[in-house]
């Protein structure tokens, strides 16, 4: 069986850390990102099986990374959770709006991330 890619991106070096060493502990290939052009370069080339995605991004929100992956054939089908500390009612409408798969709001529980990813990964 092949590894499963996941693309991480956040701009917050410790929160990639952190999340890349629960999901190498279970075998799953680490990709990171640290703003949003990188996400959607990294995305495009590196076709992950799901995408950790943080909303407030350097150079491209992740708002726009999602809708620009989620409204092309070649990768709308690649699983994303938003991953963000914005908690509004109209926060969490645009990330659906984009097509995001599921909403995490920071602080996350890390067991309750890793449930998700285990889910969309099917593992």
């Amino acid at each position: 069986m092949t590894n499963k890619r996941v693309l991480i991106v956040d701009d917050e070096p410790d929160i990639v850390e952190s999340i890349k060493f629960n999901l190498e502990l279970e075998n799953i290939e680490c990709i990171e990102a640290y703003d949003g052009e990188e996400a959607l370069s990294k995305a495009q080339n590196d076709k992950p099986d799901l995408i950790l995605l943080d909303i407030m991004l350097p150079k491209m929100h992740g708002y726009k990374v999602a809708r620009l992956l989620k409204f092309d054939e070649s990768y709308k089908h690649i699983p994303i959770i938003m991953l963000t500390a914005r908690t509004q009612k109209s926060d969490i409408k645009i990330g659906e709006e984009t097509g995001a798969d599921e909403y995490v709001t920071k602080p996350f529980d890390m067991d309750e991330l890793m449930g998700l990813v285990k889910k969309y990964l099917r593992m």
